[in-house]
């Protein structure tokens, strides 16, 4: 195959195609036409023997390849076929020499899933992600540890749901640290399964987020006392098979693939298995994202409201205390909840690249704050503890406290 470089491109050089294919003496040739503008062309040098002729590409950095055999296109994540029939249709019109000529326009994309960061942020965000992913994993294998051997039997209903979402981001990070390792291997069939399962576990850790701030509402309005017919069971159907069905849907469609996170040095770019349709990203992850944020924002602020007025209510006949819950019960909760997760999604402009540190940052601090919370909740309860809130223990009032406290809005 030849190679074609022009410094411009415009509607002469697009009319004069036909002049280009004449002269070349290849059947087929790869094109740039500079300004973020790539193609390839191919002419039928046997019209006789015409046949469709199919282009694909497995990422937005790859290079077009000429396909041969439907069947090989599985391989791609986008590509493109030009029928047999369009050829004769050519043939008829007495063109001399039938060709097909593809072209990307690469830097006519909006907000694309690759934008281009520094090398040093994507550095710096790749060393700290690491490293928290790995921090997380190490606290949320040690919950799962105590709470397989020490306190299964004995876990309460909101432990249980705890646990959950534990499960589904212990496997988030574990998908993640492990994404990069997959896509160097470049088996697009494995790529494609391993974006699939980062991105069922990413769903369902968002689900599980709503679903602990459905409960803690449902605790809030029932006062701490939840009879619904197996509830656990019917939350846990909820959480873990809605996001297989947007997942199934996606990969059945071909919507995953090899991804790449470009940066202002050409050949430091990471390769990541992840969503390869940037409209897909939008409508499923952020849209997806949203509603939850939406949700769990609110139940935020509602719990931390009922935090406040407890703290008020039973410490106020004793001791002028009105600090309200600790940093530890607003990080915890943060976490439980996954409003820390807004910084990554609804990073745009200016502030994205700090919202980018933020995020990664505070989500270091994820596991440990379940932790945490699912520590002092334990002892809570192994000890029988029936004492108000206070700094000391503020982590285990979210779910143990709406037993054993008076609910100040209860009516009298």
């Amino acid at each position: 195959m030849t190679y074609i470089n022009a410094l411009f491109v415009n509607s002469e050089v697009m009319g004069k195609m036909s002049d280009l294919v004449f002269n070349l003496n290849e059947s087929s040739a790869a094109v740039s036409l500079g300004n973020g503008v790539q193609g390839i062309i191919v002419k039928e040098t046997e019209p006789e023997d015409v046949d469709e002729i199919s282009f694909a590409y497995s990422s937005p950095v790859s290079e077009l390849s000429i396909i041969e055999g439907r069947k090989e296109l599985k391989k791609y994540s986008r590509s493109v076929t030009v029928s047999k029939e369009a050829f004769e249709e050519a043939l008829k019109m007495n063109i001399s020499v039938p060709f097909a000529a593809v072209f990307r326009f690469i830097n006519m994309s909006k907000t694309p899933l690759n934008k281009t960061i520094s090398s040093t942020d994507l550095s710096n965000l790749t060393i700290i992600t690491q490293v928290g992913c790995g921090l997380s994993m190490f606290f949320l294998a040690i919950v799962l540890f105590m709470h397989c051997l020490l306190t299964k039997n004995k876990a309460s209903l909101s432990t249980k749901m705890l646990i959950n979402l534990v499960v589904a981001m212990f496997l988030l990070n574990f998908t993640f640290l492990i994404n990069n390792f997959v896509a160097s291997l470049k088996n697009s069939v494995g790529c494609k399964i391993m974006a699939a399962a980062m991105h069922y576990f990413m769903l369902a850790t968002f689900t599980w987020f709503s679903v602990q701030a459905f409960h803690l509402c449902l605790q809030l309005y029932m006062m701490g006392k939840v009879v619904i017919n197996r509830y656990l069971l019917k939350v846990c159907i909820i959480s873990w098979v809605l996001p297989g069905i947007f997942v199934i849907a996606l990969l059945s469609s071909g919507k995953y693939g090899e991804q790449f996170i470009n940066n202002d040095d050409s050949n430091g770019n990471v390769a990541m298995c992840w969503i390869t349709d940037n409209d897909t990203h939008y409508i499923v992850n952020i849209g997806y994202y949203v509603v939850v944020f939406i949700f769990t924002f609110t139940t935020f602020i509602i719990t931390m409201s009922w935090l406040f007025c407890l703290q008020k209510t039973n410490t106020g006949k004793t001791q002028n205390d009105t600090s309200g819950p600790s940093i530890v019960t607003i990080m915890g909760l943060c976490c439980l909840l996954g409003i820390t997760w807004g910084f990554a999604f609804f990073a745009y402009g200016p502030l994205r690249i700090p919202s980018y540190y933020i995020f990664t940052t505070l989500n270091s601090f994820q596991g440990f704050f379940l932790f945490i919370y699912y520590y002092k909740s334990s002892q809570n309860i192994k000890g029988g503890d029936r004492s108000t809130i206070n700094s000391s223990s503020s982590t285990a009032t979210l779910k143990t406290s709406l037993d054993i406290l008076e609910n100040p809005y209860k009516k009298k």
